[in-house]
């Protein structure tokens, strides 16, 4: 496909977690979030998909190899913006659909509103999926300058519409001259536009980019999935297809940073936003489970930061890192502060990042999901906490699941030749416990053995649930229908 408002201060950020970029000017910072992306479908984690841009961009970067982000796509977007356990804004159960009178709750500060209020400007281009029932809730009233792209969970690539109603916007203004156009060529058309554009300014960018890709459904140019002809399963052979063109989208953003002369000065974060969906392509495999699962498989992401303001370059990081720390980090990179936010759960990774020194994380909480229950299941005698709901903890090397965490089977690539790995389980069993630092793989369930490890991540999940908020989760509204509005998805409160 063709295609800095000046920091203030002279001192350079060499306080604990803290960075400067070229001369003492605040870095540009950009965020690619990749959908439903799977552990095992990036080259450098042994896939047979080629990723090799980005496999060159991790490598001359900083691969985080013990991060974690949320199982389904709306938690980890608002994580990701608000610094907050999902438990703290009242997003605990499964994603805002289209028809919910529901969003990030207003009073979440973002991180763009943070990184505007010191001087960038800040634009989103692609999937929202933080809710949109009023106007108040669109990416530009909470903190972005511009935005691009749709506001659902998925839709068509090529039409953008969903369930008979178009989603495409730029800013406020519904777009309708791109149908036929495939959305990864059309955002990341936009992100070029836009970086050509900060070119000419002298203030630093924040340049969100959550791409639809590689989320269902299974459409791409037939002209990416050619050099996978050989791969006999079509789900996987059209995801490869899409992968192959979002590592293409990844080079063209990073080509024309280098050619306007912006990359020296820039930190990118590349993430997924959950594990992959193997029902439609994705893949995880070594890890157990998928996207909409607590186990790894579900919440163990691909990740990794490129820039040439790291200290240090080419190596795998293996500290815990989850995508709550983003904020802080990312906000420490260009001199805010975090007073004006609520009580944030992420941590400054920064110096964790850059210099490979201990993380400041030594537990995070996945999850406490209370209208996800196991109603077959038996609570865990002794314990405050009902092992019943789902939840997710880890404390140091130890991880604790309970209730009903999903779909647990092991899934080699369909390209292996192997069969997939099922362990029948009584329908009753509501907790389960791993050293995933020796076994990522959750093979080996030690609840039974370590009783006093138990009693301390249960304690700790009672004591993370006596901080929770109560779940928002409203019932659809049928208002919301396109038919009512012109056929166009958007807000109607």
């Amino acid at each position: 496909m063709e295609l800095l408002l000046l920091f203030t201060s002279l001192l350079l950020f060499t306080a604990r977690g803290s960075c400067c970029g070229v001369r003492g000017k605040q870095p540009h910072i950009v965020m690619i979030l990749a959908d439903d992306y799977g552990y095992h479908d990036i080259g450098y984690h042994g896939s047979v998909i080629k990723t090799p841009f980005l496999d060159g961009l991790a490598a001359g970067g900083v691969k985080l190899e013990n991060y974690y982000v949320q199982p389904i796509c709306t938690p980890t977007r608002s994580q990701l913006l608000s610094g907050r356990y999902q438990i703290h804004t009242g997003l605990q159960h499964g994603v805002i659909k289209p028809d919910q009178p529901n969003c990030l709750p207003l009073s979440e500060v973002t991180l763009a509103d943070q990184l505007r209020g010191v001087g960038y400007t800040t634009h989103i281009v692609g999937k929202w999926h933080l809710g949109f029932c009023t106007d108040g809730c669109l990416p530009t009233n909470r903190g972005f300058d511009s935005f691009y792209g749709y506001l659902t969970g998925a839709e068509d690539y090529y039409t953008h519409v969903r369930d008979d109603g178009l989603d495409l916007r730029d800013n406020k203004d519904v777009v309708l001259t791109e149908n036929g156009t495939y959305s990864t060529h059309l955002f990341t058309e936009r992100t070029v536009k836009i970086i050509n554009n900060q070119s000419q300014s002298d203030k630093p960018m924040f340049l969100y980019v959550p791409f639809q890709a590689v989320h269902s459904p299974l459409q791409v140019p037939s002209n990416y999935t050619d050099q996978y002809s050989w791969i006999k399963d079509s789900h996987r052979r059209q995801y490869a297809g899409m992968v192959s063109a979002l590592d293409e989208a990844v080079a063209n953003i990073v080509n024309t940073l280098k050619y306007n002369n912006m990359w020296e000065n820039t930190v990118l974060i590349f993430s997924t936003d959950n594990g992959g969906q193997v029902v439609s392509g994705g893949n995880n495999w070594p890890l157990r489970g998928w996207k909409g699962s607590y186990w790894e498989g579900g919440v163990r992401g691909v990740g990794f930061v490129a820039s040439p303001l790291l200290n240090m370059t080419g190596y795998i990081n293996n500290q815990l890192i989850h995508v709550t720390d983003w904020y802080p980090t990312l906000l420490s990179l260009a001199g805010g502060q975090t007073n004006n936010s609520k009580p944030l759960d992420g941590y400054n990774a920064w110096d964790t990042i850059s210099g490979n020194s201990v993380s400041l994380r030594t537990e995070l909480l996945h999850n406490i999901d209370p209208l996800q229950v196991n109603v077959k299941g038996k609570r865990y005698p002794g314990s405050l906490f009902d092992t019943r709901v789902t939840a997710a903890l880890r404390v140091g090397k130890w991880k604790i699941v309970t209730g009903s965490p999903g779909n647990s089977t092991w899934v080699p690539p369909p390209t292996s030749g192997l069969a997939p790995i099922s362990k029948t389980e009584p329908s009753s069993k509501t907790v389960w416990l791993f050293d995933i630092e020796s076994d990522p793989e959750e093979l080996s369930d030690v609840s039974g053995v370590e009783p006093v490890v138990m009693t301390t991540l249960l304690d700790r999940l009672t004591y993370y649930n006596n901080s929770a908020v109560p779940v928002i989760y409203p019932q659809h509204d049928p208002n919301a229908d396109p038919k009512y509005h012109g056929g166009v998805w958007g807000p109607w409160l």
